[in-house]
């Protein structure tokens, strides 16, 4: 009978779900101190794994494993992926176990992630001394937390965030309004399929394909209507940056820093990976509905109003796409904020100091990693969830885009332009980010 109730339960998926409460054999009054190594190490592989499902990098999954096995009295040794860990626990009775634990996708969750680093904190402060059932009823309550958002909110956070993108890189209003309706669009139908567990390269595809689509509806509306310059038809690179991966391209150099090799090349092949697909996918509905890259009409506004504007433009793109990543309101704003300075910084550096744009992408990531350095403190949220959401509107996707394109044309010269062009600010921006985290963290600064 028992043998039967077991089948019963083994998980149908592909990636098979584990059922943690069935898998631990130490009673819920049990206290986590006094559990075998088994379930001691259980618990510390399951905080790892649901801390890797938020998007956060190997080191901080590293980082809270290592807390909980101090915590529970064993020693941890862990290998961390992408979507997958393999790790063993130790304890002082010569005893070892180890698992090996996977997800079936990856995404960004920073409302999930803060609530497990407040666990973690948690338990460490109390030193272990939950039982085993207050573990499983804490985690279960944050593995419940899906999307903070409806798909909704992510269409118009997506479109926010685009909007403000395509006016920072020269749009104008009817670039704004068309990048926001497009982007919207395809980031609502994202979301949508995200939520039927439809597969990476579908949802990419798919997404792209609408956004670019809804942009040109909207755009010979306009021209209809109030008869725009075709020239603002170039803005529809802005509709399809919402499927910018900013979170997998930053903590892919993070990770490489402190030598998690595997973790930041399996996060820069699948940042490589959804770039690769959003601008194919780009250039064939350009092709097909006759656009191409160009120059938008310029914009006449003085520098000190510009100035102002971009403000404005980078706080909106940033918090838009906090939203994105499932940021809590507040979190989103402080992000914003900073964003906004940083970006500024960025873009008035090259603008008016004629600086190399790499360079001022790597001052722009300086100042904003020293900022999450000091507002940390103060507010206590998660340093990636105001960082990574601060500088991925600098990510050059307009290049990116651009060069794919000319390669698809074989204007190779071009293309090789662009792609050099956006490679050195990519590479820059961790570059500014890991600067600020060995000037302001003593923990991350040494190698042990």
């Amino acid at each position: 009978m028992k043998e039967k109730e077991r089948e019963y339960h083994l998980s149908k998926k592909h990636h098979m779900k584990i059922l943690w409460e069935e898998f631990f054999k130490s009673d819920d009054d049990t206290m986590a101190q006094d559990a075998t190594l088994v379930d001691k190490a259980s618990i510390v592989g399951r905080v790892g794994i649901m801390l890797l499902s938020c998007g956060t990098g190997a080191w901080r999954v590293r980082d809270s494993m290592d807390t909980i096995a101090r915590t529970l009295g064993i020693t941890c040794s862990a290998d961390i992926g992408l979507v997958s860990i393999e790790y063993t626990c130790f304890d002082v009775d010569n005893e070892s176990y180890s698992q090996t634990l996977s997800l079936p996708s990856t995404g960004v969750n920073m409302t999930k992630l803060n609530a497990m680093e407040k666990f973690v904190r948690q338990l460490e402060a109390g030193h272990g001394k939950w039982t085993i059932g207050q573990i499983h009823k804490r985690l279960r309550e944050i593995e419940s937390q899906k999307s903070a958002y409806s798909s909704l909110i992510a269409g118009l956070s997506s479109g926010l965030a685009c909007a403000g993108f395509i006016f920072l890189l020269g749009g104008g209003w009817p670039e704004v309004i068309c990048a926001f309706f497009g982007a919207g669009a395809g980031n609502f139908v994202r979301a949508g399929m995200g939520k039927k567990k439809m597969t990476l390269v579908s949802k990419i595809a798919v997404a792209v394909a609408v956004a670019c689509a809804v942009y040109f509806l909207c755009f010979h509306l306009g021209l209809l209507l109030f008869h725009y310059d075709y020239h603002h038809a170039y803005g529809y690179i802005g509709a399809m940056l919402f499927v910018i991966p900013g979170f997998p391209f930053i903590t892919s150099g993070l990770d490489m820093s402190k030598l998690d090799m595997r973790s930041g090349l399996e996060r820069l092949t699948y940042a490589v990976l959804i770039i690769i697909i959003a601008t194919m996918v780009g250039w064939g509905v350009a092709t097909i509905l006759n656009l191409h890259p160009g120059s938008m009409p310029k914009l006449n506004i003085n520098s000190g109003m510009l100035t102002f504007l971009r403000l404005i433009a980078s706080f909106c793109g940033v918090f838009g796409f906090s939203i994105m990543f499932n940021s809590r309101p507040d979190m989103a704003a402080t992000a914003a904020i900073m964003g906004a300075m940083a970006n500024t910084l960025r873009l008035s550096l090259f603008d008016y100091g004629h600086m190399a744009p790499a360079l001022a992408a790597f001052i722009g990531a300086l100042m904003a990693g020293l900022l999450a350095s000091i507002v940390r403190k103060k507010v206590g949220f998660p340093r990636i969830a105001i960082t990574v959401p601060s500088i991925v509107i600098m990510v050059p996707g307009l290049y990116m885009y651009r060069a794919v394109f000319n390669f698809g044309v074989t204007n190779i010269n071009i293309g090789a332009y662009w792609i050099t062009e956006a490679l050195m600010i990519v590479i820059a921006l961790p570059l500014g980010l890991l600067a600020a985290r060995i000037l302001t963290d003593k923990k991350w600064r040494h190698a042990d």
